[in-house]
């Protein structure tokens, strides 16, 4: 009979390789109930023995629980960006410098389409994934690896052997049916549709939720390398076909060309099937294919030259704008759009058009009465290209509002920043998620006040901000489809808790702009009530410890606006706690005079509960590392801060060693 150990290992292969002719090779070989019973009794496994949980297991593709931040990653192999062309002249000028720079044609070259989506490489260590992160910049991204994780085609273990460092370059994307799907979700929650299936890909991979991604539907496509050691190959279609090898999924639209004619004539032909293809795709990805030419081409600052994104130009037409109107998003992003007189363009009508932001009207110099070419590339939102006739006499120019167009309350554009944003609490096109936010475990923990109540309070007009919450009765519950007597008078009894939540909790759900939960707790702790808070201007703001000049800006802008007055008037009479709790400050302690900072997931406590030992035991917690730093508390999956802290020296404990040394162990 086979051991716990060996039935565990033997569920995951089989399970591993079900995932893989499924999502990967869409090729099921066992029905949805067969499967489910293999997965069902891997988890009980597991369950009774936990010594055998693996982060790579089938079943920890959601389990991860929501992070606080995403952690920088250093990239070890810049992840470079793509020049384009647009159409043959173009390509053929790339082609023409490529020769020059060769002394003779390429050798043959690697073609592949060119997926919309949002760019991530993955890292396997000994053939497990270790660590996934964003492009961000292309020298530092976002660890986004307990997201990654959910992606189900994407393998958590290499098949095949398992090389020392593989790390895997690719497509993070979703179908066009699937990015239907999550706008309907969207749309009867009572929350803003995604722009496109891009903007979607994007949000999604960034939710500090991990069981949000899960539901998102999320597939990768694998196309370049980072680091490889253990690997061999001598040119790209090889490493493609390896990818295959190793459980990735490639796209099927490639190609390993011999001339730039072939290529051009696949370019050709790849534009007519465009459309039939399940996911949003811009063009080809054309890539010289030795890799011995790859060295000798080398790269430019920003790109390689080996390779050019071959982009099909966005389909066209001409209208008259005819008004730029204004939206507000649920963060309060005003963005303008135009108003267009209807248009046939890329087999649809289109009556209006996104400007993005105002610089980019600014740019454009767009204005109402301009006839306008707009352009419709793929399935994304049609864009204003540009004004092709002036109006006649030229209407003035377009600038951002002064008040914001749903609530007149204050706009405000951050320095070195694009969108500008209203920032009244209390703006009807906020005040759903900013209840959300009001009303989280972290914050005044309501616990019932979930998204569907939020929507039938706020769509009926009971609840306009915050402290309208504070006056509901159970009358006004009664009213809501979802309540029954006895909900009804258990949300009450939370709301009613609620009044009683430390000063730091409501300053936290207030929602103000680069205030988090810790910034939240050294404003209370430091100015110990509301009125003292409110009161202080940036300067004084600025004395607090950690509490640097943008984030004493923010919180100074936001107790000014008129409508915050209003709003903690409300509260004040609504009857919460302004107050914070003084906290005992240990004479002695083990981390007496330290500073703390913790990098990583830990297993038995909170990041707040942790923080909260550092504060008993005499010491401080902070979110960066320096020299006077005391300790660095390393959890799960690490982010830069470990690094630096091996760097400058700075001791580092486990989780073990920190609540050894904080008496908790």
């Amino acid at each position: 009979m086979a051991s716990p150990k060996q039935e565990v290992e033997r569920l995951r292969e089989e399970i591993r390789g079900h995932d893989h002719r499924y999502y990967v090779l869409s090729a099921p070989s066992v029905s949805d109930a067969e499967y489910d019973k293999l997965f069902r009794r891997l988890r009980e496994l597991e369950e009774q023995h936990p010594e055998l949980r693996s982060p790579d297991s089938p079943t920890q593709r959601v389990g991860a629980p929501p992070a606080a931040a995403f952690a920088p990653v250093t990239h070890k192999v810049p992840m470079l960006s793509l020049d384009n062309a647009f159409g043959a002249d173009e390509f053929r000028e790339w082609h023409a410098k490529a020769v020059r720079l060769l002394g003779r044609e390429p050798s043959g070259y690697a073609v592949e389409a060119k997926i919309d989506g949002v760019s991530c490489s993955a890292t396997y260590l000994g053939g497990r994934l270790a660590v996934a992160a964003t492009r961000g910049d292309g020298e530092t991204g976002e660890d986004v690896t307990p997201n990654v994780r959910t992606i189900r085609n994407l393998p958590l273990t290499l098949r095949g052997a398992a090389p020392e460092v593989f790390e895997v370059r690719g497509e993070v994307y979703m179908d066009r049916e699937t990015f239907k799907q999550v706008n309907e979700g969207q749309k009867k929650l009572g929350k803003e549709p995604f722009m496109n299936p891009r903007n979607c890909t994007s949000g999604s991979l960034r939710q500090k939720d991990p069981r949000v991604t899960a539901g998102r539907g999320l597939r990768f496509f694998a196309h370049s390398y980072g680091q490889l050691h253990g690997e061999s190959f001598s040119a790209h279609s090889e490493f493609l076909a390896l990818c295959r090898e190793r459980g990735f999924d490639v796209s099927k639209a490639n190609r390993r060309l011999k001339t730039v004619d072939e290529v051009l004539a696949y370019y050709e032909e790849f534009r007519e099937g465009l459309r039939a293809l399940p996911y949003d795709v811009d063009g080809l990805v054309v890539k010289i294919d030795s890799l011995e030419e790859h060295r000798i081409l080398g790269m430019t600052a920003r790109s390689p030259r080996w390779a050019i994104a071959f982009k099909y130009p966005g389909q066209q037409a001409e209208t008259k704008l005819n008004k730029v109107v204004f939206s507000v998003g649920r963060t309060g992003t005003v963005t303008p759009a135009a108003e267009l007189e209807p248009v046939f363009c890329a087999g649809v009508t289109i009556s209006s058009a996104t400007l993005h932001n105002f610089d980019e009207v600014k740019r454009l110099d767009v204005r109402p009465g301009d006839t306008v070419v707009i352009e419709r590339a793929g399935e994304v939102i049609p864009r204003v290209v540009r004004v092709a006739v002036p109006g006649k006499p030229r209407a003035p120019e377009v600038v951002p509002p002064a008040a914001c167009p749903v609530c007149a309350g204050a706009i405000e554009k951050e320095e070195d920043m694009v969108a500008y944003r209203c920032i009244n609490p209390s703006c009807p096109a906020q005040v759903k998620r900013g209840l959300l936010h009001f009303a989280s475990r972290d914050a005044l923990d309501i616990e019932g006040l979930g998204e569907q109540v939020v929507e039938q309070l706020v769509d009926s007009g009971r609840v306009k901000d915050y402290a309208d919450v504070f006056s509901l009765r159970l009358e006004d519950l009664l009213k809501l489809e979802l309540f029954a007597e006895k909900r009804a008078t258990n949300l009450l009894q939370h709301i009613e808790a609620a009044k009683t939540r430390p000063l730091s909790r409501l300053v936290y759900g207030l929602g103000i702009r680069q205030v988090g939960e810790k910034t939240a707790r050294d404003l209370s702790d430091h100015f110990s009530d509301l009125k003292s808070l409110r009161a202080a201007g940036a300067e004084e703001l600025e004395r607090v410890p950690q509490i640097g000049p943008i984030v004493a800006e923010s919180v100074a802008k936001f107790f000014r606006q008129e409508q915050a007055a209003s709003l903690i008037d409300k509260l004040t009479a609504a009857g919460l706690n302004l107050v914070e709790p003084k906290r005992e400050r240990p004479a002695g302690g083990p981390l007496l005079g330290k500073t703390v900072v913790f990098t990583g997931e830990l297993e038995s406590l909170t990041r707040e509960q942790a923080e909260e030992l550092v504060r008993r035991s005499g010491g401080t917690s902070t979110s960066s590392v320096s020299k006077k730093t005391g300790y660095v508390v390393v959890g799960k999956e690490p982010g830069s801060k470990a690094d630096k802290a091996a760097k400058l020296g700075v001791p580092t404990l486990d989780e073990k060693g920190f609540l050894t040394l904080v008496g908790k162990a």
